[in-house]
């Protein structure tokens, strides 16, 4: 049995009212957060590479890693999610994904090895997105469903340009710290991973201090019947999925296409520094990817109105598919790794917003949570068929640009899926 604290429930709030604070204090954690997700972007994968020996192979090595990362996610997550619906456990599993994702951030500053400084990376980023997965189900907690799209896409935005400044401090320590402290640019480069831990806790403790959990199972006594009734549960979700041919072909869709645009994210740095491109362009072509990422999803989610959510999410599809014809076959130097960042940027925020909202139109609003539980589970394990493709056509061809062309098997399934689905928005 459901049931909602009388004591917590917000306040009526208009729809174009400014921010609560405790909305406010829940849309930081992602400015604390996606300081870890740039610097694994950007600067993990190059430091990686330096620890590797000479015959070895960034690009399949860094792929593999996502996916026991991914691969550990999906398989936890169901589960989890489902216990965190108990009175008090959604903040203890926030707490410990949370803490392990900082501890394990702190701990990539020892001196490591390659393979153990990769499996402690790996904690990191399952610490990362098991936090982020009861993160977003704090949403609900913290504001009111009418403002829910507003406090989100505030959170996005955030994230976006919050991120980028303990990332321009890290750089300019990695750059300038040899010359300005005497410093190696080895230990310059393990103090960003200290400095970006202590920006994650610096803004996570509003969330901590502020979270109070509003819609909960009743008491403890439940927990058994949680993980009892998980599986289940899912079972009964899928089904409905199943009689909606619409909703499943589109998620079929996005679970291929938002797998390779995941799949982009993550292994862009590491493709760059694998066709040798120096380290200083590919931090600062990341860094504008940031910038640009922002006002061009506010500048789809306007198109969309225009055009419509499914032929905005279809283009964007079609654009990431010239993006990995361009990176597997052009990209040889600096200026095009520029010009892949900003392209990348283009069209990163616009399929990830359009692609919630459009979701949200076409599944049964009485049932919004189980459905969202499906789409979340898609959206944080995606990457897990994409950068084994890439880590094995690379392994097997000895080729990164093979390795990295195989995205593009994701992204025509999804084409195929999307035209082939009708679109129930336009009926």
């Amino acid at each position: 049995m459901y049931m909602t604290d009388p004591t917590n429930v917000h306040e009526p709030v208009p729809q174009s009212a400014k921010l609560t604070a405790r909305e406010k204090k829940w849309i930081i954690y992602d400015v604390g957060n996606s300081a870890f997700v740039l610097l694994s972007t950007a600067v993990i994968p190059i430091y990686a590479k330096s620890l590797m020996p000479a015959d070895g192979n960034i690009v399949s090595a860094w792929g593999y890693a996502q996916t026991i990362a991914s691969l550990v996610i999906a398989l936890l997550m169901p589960l989890l999610g489902s216990i965190a619906d108990v009175q008090g456990m959604k903040i203890k599993f926030f707490l410990g994904f949370f803490g392990t994702g900082v501890v394990t951030c702190c701990a990539m500053a020892l001196p490591l090895t390659w393979l153990p400084f990769l499996v402690v990376y790996i904690l990191a980023t399952i610490g990362l997105n098991g936090s982020l997965t009861f993160y977003d189900s704090m949403l609900i907690d913290a504001t009111s469903n009418e403002r829910m799209d507003k406090v989100s896409s505030h959170g996005y935005g955030w994230g976006y340009i919050g991120s980028t400044v303990p990332f321009i401090f890290c750089i300019a320590l990695i750059f300038g710290g040899p010359s300005l402290f005497d410093w190696s640019t080895v230990a310059c480069t393990r103090a960003s991973f200290i400095i970006t831990a202590i920006w994650w806790v610096a803004f996570t403790i509003p969330l901590l201090t502020s979270y109070r959990q509003v819609h909960y199972r009743a008491t403890r006594d439940q927990l058994g019947s949680a993980v009892r009734g998980t599986f289940s549960e899912l079972a009964g979700t899928f089904g409905k999925i199943v009689k909606n041919k619409p909703l499943w072909m589109f998620m079929i869709a996005f679970f291929f296409y938002i797998d390779a645009v995941n799949t982009v994210i993550s292994m862009s740095t590491s493709y760059g520094a694998e066709l040798g491109i120096d380290s200083t362009q590919l931090v600062v072509a990341l860094l504008v990817t940031q910038f640009v990422a922002f006002p061009c999803a506010i500048l789809y989610g306007r198109l969309a109105g225009r055009f419509g959510c499914k032929v905005m999410i279809t283009a964007a599809v079609v654009a990431y598919m010239c993006i990995v014809f361009f990176a597997a076959f052009f990209l040889k130097s600096a200026v095009e790794f520029w010009i892949l960042a900003i392209l990348v940027g283009m069209f990163q925020g616009g399929i990830q917003a359009l692609s919630r909202s459009y979701y949200g139109k076409i599944i049964p609003k009485d049932h919004a949570n189980e459905y969202y539980g499906f789409y979340d589970i898609f959206g944080k394990t995606a990457s897990i068929i994409g950068t084994f493709l890439v880590a094995t056509t690379t392994s097997l061809t000895g080729n990164a640009s093979l390795g990295v062309l195989s995205i593009a098997v994701l992204l025509v399934a999804a084409l195929v899926f999307l035209l082939l689905q009708k679109d129930p928005t336009r009926e």
